[in-house]
């Protein structure tokens, strides 16, 4: 389907996440459930006041789709881009799926996610220009992984916090709300 047909079906089916793959093929997912999406919502307003604070980015939600490279339309549960990047964009491409990967993203696991699933899609926006920063954060084993450009996964185990420096300078997301 075209740019156009896929945004209008996301919009009749506003319940759903529904994302495709470089192949253009659908992807549905179901709602997150009630505890997930708080978990989300909090992970989401972390960002958006230290973005707000920052000044040199915008902070996006779950509900953001954004188009890579490769066609494949995401949905990061939350991320942000540097205003250059964003203003480089026409008005148009800002109001639908924007044609650009966020500098930072952040997946939470849900409980009816895969664990590989969610690193193939981590791995899939580590290849795109510009993305420098990604957070997998798997609730259930408490664990934390961090996608950096051209460097090797790194997994914590319980961590209080976890740092966006130095992508997101003095950004800490505080994880005792979100474990």
């Amino acid at each position: 389907m075209t740019d156009e047909q896929f945004l209008e079906f996301c919009q009749i089916n506003r319940d759903l996440r529904i994302e495709t793959n470089k192949f253009g093929e659908l992807l549905i997912m179901s709602p997150t459930g009630s505890e997930t999406g708080n978990r989300n919502l909090g992970i989401a307003a972390q960002l958006y006041f230290w973005s707000e604070q920052d000044g040199t980015g915008l902070a996006f939600s779950s509900s953001t789709g954004f188009t890579l490279s490769t066609g494949a339309k995401k949905s990061p549960d939350a991320s942000w881009i540097k205003l250059e990047r964003w203003n480089s964009l026409s008005q148009e491409q800002k109001e639908k799926f924007a044609p650009v990967c966020p500098d930072f993203v952040v997946e939470l696991m849900s409980l009816s996610d895969s664990l590989n699933t969610l690193q193939a899609k981590m791995t899939e926006y580590m290849e795109e220009p510009g993305v420098k920063l990604g957070w997998l954060i798997d609730r259930k084993q408490q664990k934390v992984y961090i996608y950096r450009s051209g460097m090797p996964t790194e997994c914590l185990e319980n961590p209080d916090s976890v740092s966006g420096d130095p992508v997101l300078p003095g950004f800490v997301l505080k994880m005792t709300k979100i474990w």
